[in-house]
């Protein structure tokens, strides 16, 4: 499966990125938000396939010392074809020179982010807004 990488978010392929999202359950991921939070994102990672966008990845980073992964989203139809994996591979190259990449993992994932080089925080402590993902994500 030829996959190739493209950094740099296109507008006008926001119905091909939504129907990544929304293809695993992510509905409240709208073109506003998506506009929204990938125009704000330091580093993007889209997968194309055939010329549709099939997978997404982005990172917010100051460059130097921190950076943190966001998104790495597969549509459900093109999954288990290692996609996941180059996004990851794709994000990490970019990030290569920051000293610390976190990561926050949808429940069910985290071997798969482990296979690429994430460990587990002694210190990681975060909020949610939302009641579930707080029931969810923490202790």
């Amino acid at each position: 499966m030829s996959v190739k990488i493209l950094n740099q978010f296109e507008p006008d392929k926001m119905k091909e990125i939504k129907d990544v999202y929304h293809s695993v359950g992510w509905l409240k991921h709208t073109d506003e938000i998506i506009s929204k939070i990938f125009l704000r994102s330091d580093i993007v990672s889209l997968a194309v396939f055939e010329g549709r966008i099939v997978g997404v990845g982005r990172a917010l980073t100051d460059g130097v010392f921190n950076a943190t992964i966001y998104d790495v989203v597969v549509h459900q139809d093109y999954q288990r074809r290692g996609i996941a994996s180059q996004i990851m591979r794709d994000l990490l190259e970019q990030l290569k020179d920051v000293s610390c990449i976190l990561l926050v993992s949808t429940s069910g994932n985290e071997a798969f982010y482990r296979k690429h080089g994430m460990k587990n925080l002694k210190t990681g402590m975060a909020r949610y807004l939302n009641p579930t993902l707080t029931e969810e994500y923490l202790e």
